[in-house]
């Protein structure tokens, strides 16, 4: 069992921290996982993308055949990997789109909620928060990311920035708490 997750939008609004720290709380949990990163020449401003994958068994390849959940963060992401989900694929997204086709779409004003808490920058863990909890919803296949996890991966993936654990703990606490079970 399980999840290919596509974390998209554009250079500098943390699409690959999100799925790293995805990758990370995942070993946390001691599942399978691999991250696989891409970004445009560019960097800051153009598009950018990140690839986690999290099983409980060996993983074959990093790259997403069957994505089966989105973080899209831009129109542009919105547009480009819509048309590559499962079939009832879960999206987590700021944009308000009526072209959500067979998706559990989820529109979260992540932008707002993380000024709300404090540093805009968290927008992209008040996203990871929200897919983790669909997933958990969700987990049909019983492969999800627990907050305890990602606490955990917290402390490592900011480790050389420590005051940034709990602003990144409260984002991701927020956008989690918007899913109701």
């Amino acid at each position: 069992m399980k999840n290919e997750i596509i974390v998209s939008g554009f250079g500098g609004q943390g699409v690959l921290l999100a799925g790293f720290l995805i990758a990370q709380s995942a070993m946390e949990q001691g599942l399978n996982t691999s991250w696989f990163p891409s970004y445009g020449a560019e960097m800051r401003g153009g598009t950018a993308n990140s690839t986690a994958i999290v099983s409980d068994t060996e993983i074959g390849s990093p790259v997403s055949f069957n994505p089966n959940a989105l973080i899209a963060l831009s129109p542009q992401a919105l547009g480009k990997f819509l048309p590559k989900l499962a079939k009832g694929a879960a999206v987590i997204s700021p944009i308000k789109t009526e072209a959500v086709g067979e998706f559990v779409y989820h529109y979260i004003d992540v932008l707002k909620i993380a000024s709300d808490i404090g540093n805009i920058k968290t927008a992209n863990i008040v996203a990871v928060g929200a897919l983790s909890a669909v997933l958990k919803k969700e987990a049909g296949n019983g492969i999800y990311i627990h907050k305890e996890s990602v606490f955990a991966a917290c402390k490592k993936v900011f480790a050389s920035k420590p005051d940034l654990i709990e602003i990144n703990k409260t984002a991701f606490l927020a956008g989690y708490n918007l899913i109701k079970d």
